[in-house]
C-alpha cells in the first residue's frame, strides 16, 4: 500500500513531467519555429527542424498522458478536503485534455501539407506554406480555449489546496494566480485584434511559479496527512 506522501510524490514527479514536456513543446518547438504572419519562413523551419517538430508533439502526448494520473492522484489526496469541487475540476481537466489533444492534429497538418506528396501537385508552395502557418494559428487558438478550462481547474484546486491544511497555504495562493493568468493569456487572445498573444511573456512567469512551486513542494515534502482531519469535510 503506497502512502499518502509517497502518493504525493509521484504527482510531483508526473506534474513535473507534463511541465518540462509542456514548454518544450510550446517554447522550443511552437514558438520557435513559427514565425508570424511568415508563412514560407513558418514552413521552411519546419522542413529544416522536422524532426524537432514531430519531437514536440511526442512530447504533447506524453503530456496529456501524464497530467491523468496527477489529476486523479490530486484528487483521491484532497477528496477529504472538498469533494464535490474536486469532481467538478475534474470534469474541467478532462474537457481541457480532450480539446487539446484532438485540436494537436492541427499540429501534423503541416507535416502532411509540407510532405511533397505527389497528389499535393495542385497547390503552389506558398499556398502549401500559408495553409501550414493558418493551421498552427489555429492550433495556438484551440490550445488557448482548453487553457480556459485548465484555468478554472487550478483556481478550485487552489480553494482546496488552500484550505486543506496539508500544504503551505502560499501554495494554494500562487496556484490560484496560475490559474488567473491563464485565464487572462486566453481571454487576451481571444479579444486582441488578429488573435495576437500580448501578454503571455508577462503571464508566463507567474505561471511557472505557481505551478512549479506546487510540484516541486510534492515532490519533495509531500503532504502533510497529520493534518488532514482539520480539513473542511470528510470524503
Amino acid at each position: 500500500m503506497i502512502s499518502d506522501k509517497n502518493l504525493a510524490r509521484i504527482a510531483g514527479f508526473c506534474y513535473l513531467i507534463v511541465i518540462i514536456t509542456g514548454a518544450f513543446s510550446e517554447i522550443f518547438v511552437r514558438q520557435a519555429l513559427r514565425v508570424s504572419n511568415d508563412a514560407i519562413a513558418t514552413a521552411q523551419n519546419i522542413q529544416a527542424h522536422e524532426m524537432l517538430y514531430r519531437w514536440g508533439f511526442v512530447a504533447d502526448l506524453f503530456n496529456f498522458v501524464i497530467g491523468i494520473p496527477c489529476v486523479l492522484i490530486l484528487y483521491f489526496l484532497f477528496k477529504r478536503v472538498n469533494k464535490l469541487l474536486l469532481q467538478i475540476s475534474l470534469a474541467l481537466v478532462i474537457i481541457q485534455t480532450a480539446i487539446i489533444a484532438v485540436n494537436l492534429l492541427n499540429q501534423i497538418n503541416p507535416l502532411l501539407y509540407l510532405s511533397n506528396e505527389t497528389y499535393l501537385n495542385s497547390f503552389q508552395p506558398n499556398q502549401l506554406a500559408t495553409l501550414s502557418l493558418l493551421s498552427l494559428n489555429i492550433q495556438a487558438q484551440g490550445y488557448a480555449v482548453g487553457l480556459v478550462f485548465f484555468g478554472f481547474y487550478c483556481l478550485i484546486v487552489a480553494y482546496v489546496l488552500y484550505n486543506s491544511k496539508m500544504l503551505p497555504k502560499f501554495l494554494g495562493i500562487f496556484y490560484a494566480i496560475s490559474g488567473l493568468c491563464y485565464l487572462i493569456n486566453s481571454f487576451a487572445m481571444f479579444l486582441s485584434k488578429g488573435f495576437a498573444n500580448p501578454l503571455f511573456i508577462y503571464l508566463a512567469i507567474p505561471i511557472f511559479i505557481g505551478e512549479f512551486s506546487l510540484c516541486l513542494w510534492l515532490l519533495i515534502k509531500g503532504i502533510d496527512t497529520s493534518k488532514s482531519e482539520h480539513s473542511l469535510e470528510n470524503a
